[in-house]
């Protein structure tokens, strides 16, 4: 029997946030089941549209979160992630992201190749208006904020992405909000994981969104991306001057 050409590598979990999204899964889950994961998570964020039976009757495990959060979603699926998953893909549900690129995007951690890579929205590669102005502007500031913090070269904060599990694990992810793609981001150049980017299509997405879809969610969105940003840094910076400060003691204690 022929292998099918888009099959995933073996121990590849789905985690996929999701709020009122019922439609868009029953068009994505068929497509992502094709693939055969390991298991697809859906982090169900307090929906009302029956988001959760769909994700069950397509085959996916549920993680109900009514504390509404994208980082709270996530968080919530990764918890239900079964033993046998060694790589998480992240994805969101409204048909933005193209399935056919996850197996591209988990193979370099498969091969040892990297830790975590991150599917950058090309702008040659995405469909007219699948971003907003505010989207877009929000991407490149954000990518621009960990550039001069953590002198690492982000093309963006793509929601489409994986990770190896046991570097997702040591992070310990503390964002509940907006600032989760921020913050695993900025935490991955701090471990000193192996990074790539890799370009992606990026689509219009089903329905209303409910960040880029209303000017409360633009505003939310950018305020977590800027603050967890801030957060990490002077976290970062209060280390790094009390590591100094340990080793100028450490010395003038050993010159003794």
């Amino acid at each position: 029997m022929n292998e099918r050409p888009n099959r995933l590598p073996p121990g590849v979990g789905i985690v996929i946030p999701a709020l009122n999204e019922a439609e868009n899964l029953r068009a994505l889950l068929p497509q992502l089941q094709v693939l055969d994961p390991a298991q697809i998570v859906i982090g169900d964020n307090g929906s009302t549209d029956g988001t959760a039976e769909v994700a069950c009757s397509c085959g996916a495990d549920v993680a109900t979160e009514p504390k509404r959060g994208y980082g709270a979603a996530c968080w919530a699926a990764m918890q239900q992630l079964r033993p046998d998953v060694v790589i998480v893909a992240f994805m969101d549900a409204d048909l933005a992201d193209d399935p056919a690129y996850l197996r591209a995007l988990v193979e370099p951690i498969h091969h040892n190749k990297a830790d975590l890579v991150i599917g950058w929205r090309d702008p040659h590669m995405r469909e007219p208006g699948s971003m907003t102005t505010p989207q877009r502007f929000g991407n490149q500031f954000a990518a621009r904020l960990i550039r001069w913090g953590w002198g690492f070269p982000y093309r963006g904060l793509g929601p489409f992405r994986a990770i190896r599990r046991s570097c997702l694990d040591r992070m310990k992810m503390g964002d509940r909000a907006y600032g989760w793609t921020v913050e695993m981001q900025a935490r991955a150049v701090e471990d000193g994981l192996v990074i790539r980017q890799l370009s992606v299509p990026y689509w219009r997405r089903g329905g209303v969104s409910k960040i880029s879809g209303t000017v409360r969610g633009v505003v939310l969105a950018g305020y977590w991306i800027i603050r967890t940003t801030a957060v990490l840094w002077w976290t970062r910076r209060s280390r790094s001057a009390s590591r100094r400060g340990a080793g100028a003691v450490a010395g003038h204690a050993s010159s003794r």
